[in-house]
């Protein structure tokens, strides 16, 4: 067990240039070949990835580096140059301490966490996997539980709550693995899936994010391969009309019902439940945008890993079990829990922070369609006399207002408020 304090800003994932060289034919390398730009780039720690020809010959050094008392940083910076040249030069891929670094961000789920671990243990067959676990301030004993029974797991607190992306921002500094898994804690690897997904990873060099067959403790199928959130989209879905002509190409677009979910298939983005990502597109797109603390993370990040060439794909034969399922995006049935209510408003405030972002003005639009439609809604569910279709009108009327309340909090989607949420 290490009981990590969080790790600089910019650890071996946040900045990994040596990765983006190590395969010839990927967008990173094509994009940059210059071996200066590589030495500029470079941190001590890296030295320690290389396959051990190459570590050998340079520890020496390194070690002679490491004991002078006192060096000018542009010194250090231009030996550690000189060093990357000649690595550079010698096109000798790098070799990391992992096949996959499997990151776990929990918040208050010790018995599910324990599971979650308990499956992963498991299931990791002949690969070389490093678990790390990202407390969000948990208050359950999850830590304690994770140290006596976990002790092989790297275990890093945080003091707040993260939310969902900054939280694996930490265990992503962490990780030295050539792949980097999101496993939530509600959510269990089948046998098989792990040493699947790493297959088709290798298989497929320009696969920068992958993502399983996700499915409910009752075998249910969950959403697990989708395309990106539009307006049109965001109406289908929210209309209802999605859900009632699932097999339609048109109404079913969002989820993707209308595929076969027996068939591999190159997708828009896969949900953060599970999802493997290669450490080479994780170093050239950079982390998770810390502006959203939950919901629209990952798309954020599947977008731009499209955007830098790589792509993103959909395997049925990995099969991870996620007991959460899907978020709704509707009001649920009758009265809005408190607790449901500050979901949605991190939702809508994510929603308007990702449009923003990505479609400009765009931001204003999903807003408006929104308000719009619980409106429309809560006019029509007043007039019946039907008492539990007032209650719903009602909580229509509450949906007005807290999407009004997100495009203030957010200013039309432009900054994120104060975290924690």
């Amino acid at each position: 067990m290490r009981n990590l304090d969080p790790p600089s800003s910019h650890g071996p994932l946040g900045r990994m240039p040596l990765a983006q060289f190590a395969n010839p034919a990927s967008p990173a390398r094509r994009r940059s070949s210059s071996l200066k730009s590589c030495g500029d780039r470079v941190r001590l720690e890296f030295l320690i990835l290389l396959n051990e020809r190459v570590r050998l010959r340079l520890e020496p050094i390194r070690l002679s580096i490491l004991t002078w008392p006192a060096v000018p940083r542009s010194v250090l910076r231009r030996v550690l140059r000189k060093l990357l040249e000649v690595i550079c030069e010698m096109q000798i891929p790098v070799s990391f301490f992992f096949d996959v670094s499997i990151v776990i961000v929990s918040f208050n789920t010790r018995d599910l966490l324990r599971e979650c671990l308990l499956s992963v243990f498991r299931t990791v067959g002949s690969l070389r996997v490093q678990v790390i676990v990202v407390d969000n301030a948990s208050t359950d004993g999850s830590t304690a539980m994770v140290e006596q029974e976990f002790p092989d797991a790297v275990l890093i607190r945080s003091k707040v709550n993260l939310g969902f992306g900054r939280a694996n921002n930490l265990g992503f500094q962490s990780a030295r693995g050539r792949y980097v898994v999101l496993l939530n804690s509600d959510a269990f690897l089948t046998a098989g899936s792990l040493e699947r997904s790493v297959a088709h990873m290798d298989a497929n060099p320009q696969a920068g994010i992958a993502g399983g067959r996700l499915v409910g403790p009752d075998g249910s199928l969950q959403p697990s391969g989708r395309m990106f959130p539009t307006v049109l989209n965001d109406l289908i879905v929210l209309s209802g009309l999605a859900a009632r002509f699932p097999r339609s190409r048109f109404f079913g677009r969002f989820d993707r019902t209308w595929a076969d979910e027996r068939e591999p298939a190159k997708v828009d983005w896969v949900p953060g439940a599970y999802s493997i990502i290669r450490a080479e597109a994780l170093a050239d797109v950079g982390h998770f945008d810390p502006r959203f603390f939950l919901y629209y993370e990952e798309v954020d990040l599947c977008r731009r890993v499209k955007q830098r060439g790589y792509s993103v794909w959909y395997w049925p034969d990995v099969t991870v079990v996620h007991i959460g399922g899907e978020s709704s995006r509707q009001v649920p049935s009758l009265e809005i829990s408190r607790a449901g209510a500050q979901l949605t408003l991190w939702r809508m405030r994510s929603m308007l922070l990702y449009y923003r972002k990505h479609h400009g003005l765009g931001a204003r639009f999903a807003m408006l369609m929104e308000i719009l439609w619980h409106w429309l809604q809560s006019q029509r569910r007043q007039l019946s006399r039907d008492p539990e279709r007032r209650i719903r009108a009602r909580a229509d009327r509450i949906l007005v207002s807290m999407m009004g309340r997100a495009w203030r909090d957010t200013r039309g989607g432009r900054l994120s408020p104060a975290q924690p949420w």
